[in-house]
């Protein structure tokens, strides 16, 4: 059986910024795609409404979107928000990667 990733209370709180004041509020997306510049890139965006297979992980009433094919690439990952003078962004700190490229959108296994 395969571990879902955690959801840090950072991530979830900075989803809740986001989602303040919105009539529908939104999901967070992370899928792993093949590409970028190490063979698997992150694609991180935000949704309404999840897939029936997705995996659906909530803390602080938000949620964040795991689909079935990347769940393999993401277990026991850490999906974390971090703030740094470069910007703020969500980061994966993913133990599977063997290799990831400077901005860590990218990753090898």
């Amino acid at each position: 059986m395969q571990l879902p990733p955690k959801v840090t209370e950072r991530a979830f709180a900075r989803l809740a910024e986001i989602n303040e004041g919105r009539e529908a509020p939104q999901a967070l997306r992370v899928a792993v795609e093949g590409g970028g510049c190490s063979g698997f890139q992150y694609d991180i965006k935000l949704e309404e409404t999840p897939a029936g297979d997705d995996i659906v992980l909530e803390g602080a009433g938000q949620k964040v979107l795991i689909d079935p094919v990347s769940l393999p690439f993401l277990e026991n990952a850490t999906i974390d928000f971090t703030e740094e003078l470069i910007g703020a962004r969500f980061v994966i700190e993913n133990p599977n990667a063997s290799s990831s490229c400077g901005c860590g959108v990218s990753f090898a296994m």
